[in-house]
């Protein structure tokens, strides 16, 4: 079932259950969503494929989780429980991140399959784990560690 399914599905079901903070958050979604669209547009493409989507959805929890620290900084308890909420939401729709074990596993078989043996072939290695593992793994927590398997 694609994501745009479930989106509607769940906000049809929150509006039913009367859940106004979760109607609120996919809302929110779903408007992300149009506005995503819409900037695909001139490269020809109607909606955007589900794994852009997840990107996006990435993206919505990456800022809530800076507003959180701010908020944290700010002593507004009120409001970082109101960003916890929405993060909770999104990341149901993203599929569970791999553990730190299976991260450096997969950084490890990828660097053995490319033949990876400087920092001049990040690069390869990124994109070969990108292909294999999707939207499963953290790019950016894989990163740091591929550097310093090549040694840089």
């Amino acid at each position: 079932m694609s994501l745009r399914v479930q989106f509607t599905d769940q906000l049809k079901a929150a509006m039913k259950a009367g859940d106004a903070p979760r109607v609120s958050t996919l809302r929110m979604i779903l408007a992300k969503l149009k506005e995503t669209d819409i900037a695909a547009r001139p490269g020809g493409i109607a909606q955007v494929p589900d794994e852009q989507v997840q990107g996006m959805l990435r993206g919505m929890v990456k800022s809530r989780r800076e507003s959180v620290a701010l908020y944290r900084q700010g002593n507004r308890p009120d409001l970082v429980a109101k960003e916890e909420a929405e993060i909770a939401v999104i990341e149901a729709f993203l599929p569970q991140p791999m553990d730190a074990a299976a991260v450096a596993g997969a950084v490890d078989a990828a660097i053995a399959e490319t033949g990876a043996a400087a920092m001049k072939d990040m690069g390869r290695v990124m994109a070969a784990l990108k292909a294999q593992h999707g939207a499963a793994l953290d790019l950016a927590a894989a990163g740091p560690l591929v550097r310093a398997r090549l040694g840089g």
